[in-house]
């Protein structure tokens, strides 16, 4: 962080007292939605007509499976690059312990512990579901049948590709939001917007290639949503003051 940026920071607005958005529009509502898109996603059969349509526009195979766009520049350089954002943001924390940007500490590292929590815990679960990728499936060219989240595998090799890893490396930028909305509100929906299209086209990427159902991303989102959702609540305010979204 140069000099420059240090000044900027300390001549900007401080950051705003304990975070308090209310559950109403921040969690019941998306958990609601959530369910709902679900239902129609994984039981209604929604993934797999998006998929089916996906793998006929290919040629009835995984053309972009091994496209340089798709695994390389949006899977591998994608996954680079939010890493170091994640890393960046880690340095400004640490910086921000010293005097002048000394009010900054808590939301910067409330920022990086939601990116680090997020993509851990989805990738925790990765190995916890053992479901399988469309492109594990024989619908899709692959050779084992589909096996719902709940129904015994019957000794097939467990996969690990529910919820979707690389989306999640997206979608936990929608902590921008949360980050925005205690530093900044003016900026909380393009710091929503960055998260929710970064996420999006990671998200978008994996599906082209087979490697992801539509739900699989959607419940990502929801991990990376929550996760935020729940850490900057508990910044410490001051004067007991709280920001409401």
């Amino acid at each position: 962080m140069d000099l420059h940026t240090v000044s900027a920071l300390a001549a900007a607005p401080r950051p705003s007292p304990r975070l308090n958005p209310p559950l109403a529009t921040h969690l019941y509502l998306p958990l609601a939605l959530l369910l709902i898109l679900n239902a129609w996603l994984a039981a209604g059969g929604g993934d797999m007509a998006i998929a089916d349509l996906l793998y006929r526009l290919e040629g009835n195979h995984w053309a972009l499976k091994d496209a340089w766009w798709t695994s390389h520049l949006v899977h591998r350089v994608g996954k680079w690059m939010s890493t170091a954002a994640a890393l960046a943001v880690l340095f400004a924390a640490l910086r921000a312990w010293r005097a002048p940007l000394h009010a900054w500490r808590w939301p910067l590292l409330a920022l990086v512990g939601s990116v680090a929590l997020s993509t851990a815990l989805v990738s925790m679960f990765k190995h916890l579901t053992h479901m399988d990728c469309p492109w594990d499936l024989a619908r899709y060219g692959g050779t084992h049948a589909f096996y719902g989240l709940f129904e015994s595998r019957g000794g097939v090799p467990a996969s690990g590709c529910f919820p979707a890893g690389h989306a999640s490396a997206g979608y936990a930028w929608v902590a921008l939001y949360f980050f925005a909305l205690a530093t900044a509100p003016r900026w909380r929906w393009a710091g929503l917007a960055s998260g929710l299209l970064v996420g999006a086209l990671f998200g978008f990427s994996q599906q082209l290639r087979g490697a992801h159902f539509l739900s699989h991303d959607l419940w990502s989102l929801a991990v990376c949503w929550v996760v935020p959702l729940c850490l900057f609540r508990l910044l410490p305010g001051r004067d007991g003051a709280q920001v409401r979204a």
